[in-house]
């Protein structure tokens, strides 16, 4: 092993060493280590392991020569993951498959890279249909996982995959991959597997190890992504601070009608108001919340399809807000009916709800005064307003979709992100309208005054982005219809060309044409408060010397 290669310390989940310290968060990442604070107050957590940050710092530092001897460490832990799970990697009776996702010390929400069912091939398919009885399950598995790795791994471009299923259920009479049966999966897979290699010119890896390797390599790449880049660069995150890598048994939440994956927030991030928050999707993976390629229902659906884990939910929120003392935003999977946790951190919020959560934790003694002036300082709270947008009686919105991001918005549409910054420059506000909330989309809604989307979830990570931009946010306007020319779209029978003016309320998720008056309000009792914290913490802070040490951590 060379003096370059990755040598520092794996860590697993849950932490396997002493149960009164966890591994910092600077060297696990954010994620990884909040997971081993779940596991640790008993939530259901998936067992895996941890690649610290050390190793992207090797790689950012030395290239590919840092992960000389990677397989082996890879080996011995994959190996110690399957004793813990009964199932072995690469078996053909009773395969292991594993997730791979990132994580740095800092939350950077959908900017870097997830690879889910790693270590399908066809040997280990036939292994999960006899294992999980639902061959259903192992073949939409399997498609996921050939269609998301050529995605991030290859840079396969995501319309590429959906042009080739769609060609595939039409040339068999289907509708929509929902629609078809097991035998149908097995020629969507066998069209993917096709695809892959048209665009990479070589088969898809059928070698498990492989398969791993690159997803660990692509999730390090990713910290230089240009969307990472940019959001580090909008919030002030050094760029050398690195990911780690975070290895989990696979849980599925695409097993069946009892099953599906959900985020959630223990308090709403729009407004603050102390009710869970939570989008969820039936028989789906987690990607397909967060990407913003799918409408999500809600809490009430997942309490009718599983009770059970509704109520197991209920409780974790309010385990999470205990151990952490904050909101949190959280994600999570079900599989038959039964609850795993798979990540939290602290929600990311308006102004108004930073306001009302800080007054609402102080009120319930969750937090002192002083932590909650710590956590507005930076806010004018000064200038937190509520918005309405002020309508004639009868009149009637072009489209409604979910609101995802309050306030009200008044300006032009534009259909390109790459059209953003041109249309932007000749003043006045613009409205980003797009078919989905990417987190590709991050740059131009810089610049946007809100982001209208026709699918997607107020929990995607777009969703999530905009709100932490101060964005007006509607996503799921599904009667909206955007041209594949991204020049006009189609509301109703309502034509909005590139240009157009609309008025958009993030209260309702209604969207208007044409200029609109705005009515304003002060939340005044919660800003007296806040004022009355917030002054001794800045006298405190004109007083205090500096120490030449930089910057206090919170």
């Amino acid at each position: 092993m060379t003096s370059q290669a990755f040598s520092g310390a794996v860590y697993r989940i849950p932490y396997d060493g002493s149960a009164q310290a966890l591994p910092s968060r600077e060297s696990v990442g954010s994620k990884a280590h909040n997971l081993m604070r779940m596991a640790r107050i008993g939530l259901p957590v998936p067992a895996g392991f941890v690649l610290g940050t050390e190793l992207c710092r090797a790689y950012l530092a030395h290239g590919p020569a840092a992960l000389e001897g990677l397989d082996r460490i890879l080996e011995r832990e994959l190996a110690a993951l399957g004793t813990v799970t009964g199932t072995m990697f690469g078996d053909p009776r009773r395969p292991l498959l594993v997730s791979v996702r990132s994580g740095a010390a800092i939350s950077m929400p959908g900017m870097m890279e997830t690879v889910l069912d790693i270590g399908l091939n066809a040997r280990t398919l036939a292994g999960l249909v006899r294992m999980t009885g639902n061959p259903r399950l192992a073949r939409d598995c399997y498609r996921r996982l050939i269609e998301q790795f050529g995605e991030v791994v290859h840079a396969i471009a995501p319309a590429v995959f959906e042009a080739r299923c769609r060609t595939t259920l039409a040339e068999h009479g289907w509708t929509t991959l929902e629609d078809i049966d097991t035998a149908g999966l097995h020629e969507v897979v066998q069209a993917q597997l096709d695809q892959f290699q048209i665009e990479t010119g070589t088969p898809f890896p059928e070698e498990q190890l492989v398969q791993l390797r690159q997803a660990v390599l692509a999730v390090l790449r990713s910290w230089t992504s240009e969307r990472a880049t940019n959001y580090r660069r909008l919030n002030a995150i050094p760029d050398d601070i690195g990911t780690a890598v975070t290895v989990q048994a696979m849980v599925f939440g695409n097993a069946g009608p009892r099953s599906g994956s959900g985020v959630g927030f223990t308090r709403s991030p729009a407004d603050g108001d102390n009710r869970m928050y939570v989008d969820y999707v039936p028989n789906a993976q987690g990607e397909d919340v967060v990407s913003g390629r799918r409408t999500a229902l809600g809490a009430d659906e997942l309490e009718r399809r599983a009770p059970d884990a509704y109520h197991a939910l209920v409780a974790a929120r309010s385990a999470l807000e205990h151990e952490f003392g904050d909101m949190q935003d959280f994600e999570f999977t079900v599989e038959q009916g039964r609850l795993l946790m798979l990540q939290t951190r602290a929600g990311k919020r308006t102004p108004l709800a930073a306001l009302r959560i800080a007054c609402d934790l102080v009120a319930e003694h969750r937090i002192t005064p002083e932590v909650a002036a710590e956590r507005l300082r930076g806010i004018d709270i000064e200038a937190i307003e509520t918005v309405s947008l002020r309508t004639t009686p009868g009149e009637r919105p072009i489209t409604v979709g979910t609101p995802a991001g309050p306030g009200v918005a008044i300006g032009v549409v534009v259909f390109s992100a790459d059209r953003m910054a041109l249309v932007a420059g000749r003043g006045g506000g613009t409205i980003l309208v797009r078919p989905s909330a990417d987190t590709n989309d991050v740059a131009a809604l810089v610049d946007a005054e809100a982001l209208v989307t026709v699918e997607g979830a107020r929990t995607s990570h777009a969703a999530v982005v905009a709100r932490q931009l101060g964005k007006v946010c509607v996503v799921a306007c599904r009667d909206l219809r955007i041209d594949p020319s991204l020049r006009f779209a189609m509301a109703g029978d309502v034509r909005l060309e590139e240009g157009a003016v609309v008025a958009v309320d993030g209260q309702t998720g209604r969207v208007f044409q044409g200029p609109h008056e705005v009515d304003r309000a002060r939340p005044e009792a919660m800003i007296a408060a806040a004022r009355a914290w917030l002054a001794p913490a800045n006298r405190a802070g004109r007083s205090r010397k500096p120490t030449g040490r930089g910057r206090a951590s919170a």
